[in-house]
């Protein structure tokens, strides 16, 4: 048994054993899970995937004579201005007025980000204290106050494996999906992803630090859609899925190595946000989960042609491993995969935050409170 603040100690006199997720499983594999715990103190993971429940509070500062912003654009991407005088926040997934699915919100943070100039534009119905009522001009990050990333559902714990079996193609936000199952996509970096390392979120709460598009970040609420789940196999084996964390950070620390826009062909626009989590090993039970390969960790392949809540199942067990193999077996044939994902960004985030925490400038922090995880998914009900 160890504490976070005894493997901090360890951290701070430069003692400590930090693996990545994929180093620890080969050790495991070598010394076995008791001990790889004892002599392990904390495991790094990673993921950069598109996340579109993503976006950024912004604050532009006061100017002459005062404006009181009820509508904004940049670069032509509509902003939220219902919060206060001079503060916006700008979706990932808005897309411009003017060029559509070519540029959206998520170009104006990475643009942001990159440190080039953005186009305000602001209207107002002016008041006595406000009497501004348009304002045109160009802003730059380093010149505004207050600018954070607050991403209301990232790191999706478990994404499922998409498919179409219908005579179309389809354009997805999991790409493009061609008809007949020809082909299949998926979204999560396997056993590098930190929700999979940690399934049950016992050391992931309210006020954990993370690794957040470059910079520290922290969990500030379960994510939107939060609905942890956990399937039992008639093999005795099992997965986990449903988790997700509302994260924020500082985008003057950020980089567009870690934030980047996407296109998504006929779909939308869509962040890849850089996330990484380190994992204290508190103990053999958690290790024994920090461990677990892609060859042990599964999802599920749905069919999207069935545009419903309940798609049909085309595969209910489907491991990492045959997903990272390039094919799996459908129906009866094998059929190309391809990730969303990057796991080569996946691998880079993990060694960049391993990096971090040896060298004592990344300490680990323990929640102030737990997660609720016992929410019930609810539907839309139209009325």
């Amino acid at each position: 048994m160890k504490t976070v603040s005894e493997i901090n100690e360890k951290i701070k006199e430069g003692k400590a054993v930090v693996l990545t997720a994929e180093e620890v499983i080969e050790m495991a594999k070598t010394h076995g899970v008791r001990e790889t715990a004892r002599r392990v103190d904390v495991v790094t993971t990673g993921t950069f995937s598109p996340m579109c429940s993503s976006g950024a509070f912004l604050n532009f500062g006061h100017g002459e004579p005062l404006i009181r912003m009820s509508g904004v654009t940049l670069n032509d991407v509509p902003a939220y201005a219902g919060i206060a005088a001079v503060d916006c926040y700008i979706g990932a997934t808005e897309l411009s007025s003017t060029r559509g699915m070519e540029y959206g919100g998520a170009h104006v943070i990475e643009d942001l980000i990159a440190g080039k100039d953005i186009r305000l534009s602001a209207r107002s119905y002016g008041t006595d204290c406000y009497p501004r009522r348009e304002l045109d001009t160009a802003v730059r990050l380093e010149d505004m106050n207050q600018c954070f990333m607050f991403n209301p559902r990232n790191a999706y714990q478990n994404y499922s494996c998409a498919s179409n079996s219908s005579e179309r193609v389809l354009h997805t936000y999991m790409g493009t999906l061609l008809p007949r199952c020809a082909n299949a996509t998926y979204a999560t970096s396997g056993e590098l992803s930190p929700l999979l390392k940690d399934p049950e979120l016992r050391t992931i709460g309210i006020g954990t630090r993370v690794f957040l598009g470059g910079a520290e970040g922290y969990v500030v609420w379960e994510g939107t859609q939060c609905f942890p789940s956990r399937t039992e196999y008639s093999d005795g084996t099992s997965s986990f899925g449903g988790a997700t964390l509302a994260l924020i950070g500082d985008m003057k620390k950020m980089s567009t190595d870690y934030i980047r826009a996407a296109r998504i062909y006929k779909y939308g626009v869509s962040l890849f946000v850089g996330i990484g989590i380190p994992f204290p090993v508190l103990d053999e039970d958690l290790l024994a989960q920090l461990a677990r390969p892609n060859d042990e960790l599964y999802t599920e392949v749905y069919d999207y042609s069935v545009p419903l809540r309940k798609r049909p199942v085309l595969r209910e067990k489907v491991s990492y491993a045959e997903l990272r193999s390039g094919e799996i077996e459908l129906n009866g044939k094998k059929v190309p995969t391809a990730p969303l994902s990057s796991l080569k960004k996946a691998r880079e985030i993990a060694a960049v935050l391993k990096a971090r925490v040896q060298s004592g400038v990344f300490l680990l922090t323990e929640p102030s409170a737990r997660l609720q995880l016992d929410t019930v998914k609810k539907p839309l009900l139209e009325r």
